[in-house]
């Protein structure tokens, strides 16, 4: 079946925020003591799906020290998105090349203030999409397959005509959940996980135009 829709994660594929939300987090823990690697970034956020802040549960803070040390790494995030520049690397042509052509939304775990602060310098990225699922739109976050499945319902297609731009172990399997093919971009924080389940791995955006017209003629 031809492709008719895409599905964009935002976070490592759109733009480059998520070297931004390891330095937020990793500067709020730090303040209490815990010193949050990168490795174990990615492996609670970006293949678990969890939070970095269970560290600080782990160690015994109560649970309102940590909504109050995630409310300052929200803050500290926020403030970071602000500095602009954050587009990925050929996300701008590959955006104008299929726009027109395919059904384009976006499928983010972030939450919409982080979402609108990471898109205030980015122009008119966003033109090129016909929705945007932010956090709040939905009650299971990735690796949970309801986002998607939520996007399959915007634009009323089966899986098999949507396919879905990713960055993470997550993210992967949480297309792969509702039954999407999934083209995965490693950033520098993801590249080097399994994507075995992946439909494609590619190194860069651009590549996505060339595994549609191979699909689509």
């Amino acid at each position: 079946m031809t492709i008719q829709a895409l599905f964009w994660d935002n976070d490592g594929v759109l733009v480059d925020t998520e070297p931004l939300y390891f330095q937020a987090t990793a500067e709020t823990l730090r303040e209490v003591g815990i010193d949050l690697t990168e490795f174990f970034f990615r492996r609670l956020c970006l293949t678990e799906g969890r939070s970095s802040f269970d560290l600080a549960a782990e160690q015994g803070f109560s649970p309102e020290t940590v909504t109050a040390m995630i409310a300052r790494r929200n803050s500290r995030y926020t403030e970071l998105l602000r500095s602009g520049g954050l587009i990925m690397d050929g996300v701008e042509e590959t955006l104008a090349a299929l726009s027109g052509r395919l059904t384009m939304g976006i499928v983010t775990s972030s939450r919409r203030v982080h979402f609108e602060a990471a898109h205030q310098g980015t122009g008119r990225l966003l033109s090129h999409f016909a929705f945007t699922l932010t956090r709040e739109d939905y009650g299971r976050s990735k690796p949970d397959p309801e986002p998607y499945r939520l996007a399959l319902s915007r634009v009323g297609l089966p899986p098999e005509a949507c396919l879905a731009i990713e960055d993470s172990p997550r993210g992967l399997e949480s297309a792969v959940a509702a039954g999407l093919r999934c083209i995965v971009v490693p950033n520098a924080l993801t590249r080097g996980s399994d994507f075995t389940v992946a439909w494609r791995v590619l190194s860069n955006c651009r590549e996505i135009l060339g595994e549609i017209a191979a699909v689509n003629g």
